[in-house]
């Protein structure tokens, strides 16, 4: 065999998807994680953390792009549409399972149309308030809600959300309706809380706990079965009174689907050694994020569990994207 031919074989076994030599040439540059909300909410905050150790392990830049919108199918259906290659990822959340059965056109399925790679972090969500509500608890919000109905509003994170399903859940249980305020991240969200233009969130507790522990804010009730260790004097809503409210936000990363086998074991391997690191793991701890860190088949399962769980909620409570 000539030499050119013993080249061209040798880069022709490169360009093989699935190899071994294709392992070792990826990443060949920069990486992209798509948030599918605005800059400043817990999605931004960890695909940031992630993307920062990420990068010095991979030895190529790890770049976070926002791309908000639509409860976040609108950032899931860049990434779904882009170039299984390994080099653009979507960090998804529950939302995403819950948007599968409020949206009904959607031009991705979030099963079939990615490759799950780990789960980061589990966070609770939070009934929250002004500080300037004269509510102290959940019993005494109710009061007020029931004194003057259609006056209260909660704000989420976009129509399909946890916030969105969350609220509507508390407005059904306790009998009083709340006008639903969407918006395309935390960021925006909180900052109208703050100002009194929605009266409470469902929000995940890393973008309100500063201003929780700051005094601006009040945390009534955690949404999940047990308390969070970010905030362990504020009671669940199931102790509150409210039996059945168990549901925090994961988030968690995926590719394309098609991704080559190897590059999603290698980007599962080198997230995991992030998220299971001591300075990771005492970073999300000071956040209110639980690290996970689980295999791609765990993931995937845990996706259509709650894909599965979500759809009779959906349905329960007739949620719509109207």
């Amino acid at each position: 065999m000539t030499l050119a031919l013993v080249a061209a074989a040798a880069a022709g076994a490169c360009l093989w998807p699935g190899t071994t030599a294709h392992a070792q040439a990826w990443p060949a540059k920069p990486v992209t994680i798509v948030v599918p909300f605005a800059a400043g909410g817990t999605t931004d905050v960890l695909a940031r953390a992630l993307g920062e150790k990420l990068s010095t392990a991979l030895g190529q830049p790890v770049i976070v792009e926002n791309r908000g919108g639509a409860g976040a199918t609108i950032g899931a259906d860049y990434v779904a549409k882009s170039p299984a290659d390994g080099y653009t990822l979507l960090m998804g959340a529950v939302h995403h399972t819950i948007a599968t059965s409020v949206y009904k056109k959607l031009s991705y399925d979030f099963q079939k149309s990615f490759a799950p790679i780990t789960t980061v972090a589990l966070v609770p969500n939070v009934l929250t308030v002004s500080a300037t509500t004269p509510a102290k608890d959940v019993k005494e919000l109710v009061a007020l809600i029931k004194a003057a109905p259609g006056k209260f509003s909660y704000g989420s994170n976009g129509a399909g959300t946890a916030q969105h399903l969350i609220g509507t859940q508390f407005s059904t249980a306790i009998g009083s309706p709340l006008l639903h305020v969407p918006y395309k991240g935390s960021g925006p969200l909180t900052t109208d809380l703050l100002g009194g233009q929605v009266s409470m969130s469902f929000d995940t507790v890393t973008p309100v706990l500063p201003h929780i522990k700051g005094g601006k804010l009040r945390a009534l009730a955690v949404t999940t079965a047990k308390r969070s260790s970010a905030l362990p004097d504020v009671p669940t809503l199931q102790e509150s009174g409210f039996a059945g409210f168990d549901l925090g936000t994961w988030f968690g990363i995926l590719a394309p689907a098609n991704t080559p086998a190897d590059v999603v074991a290698k980007l599962n391997a080198e997230m995991v050694k992030v998220i299971q690191s001591p300075d990771f793991k005492k970073r999300m701890q000071d956040i209110g994020a639980e690290t996970i860190g689980n295999t791609p088949a765990q993931m995937a399962e845990q996706i259509a569990s709650d894909t599965a769980r979500f759809a009779k909620l959906v349905a329960d409570n007739k949620i719509t994207t109207d």
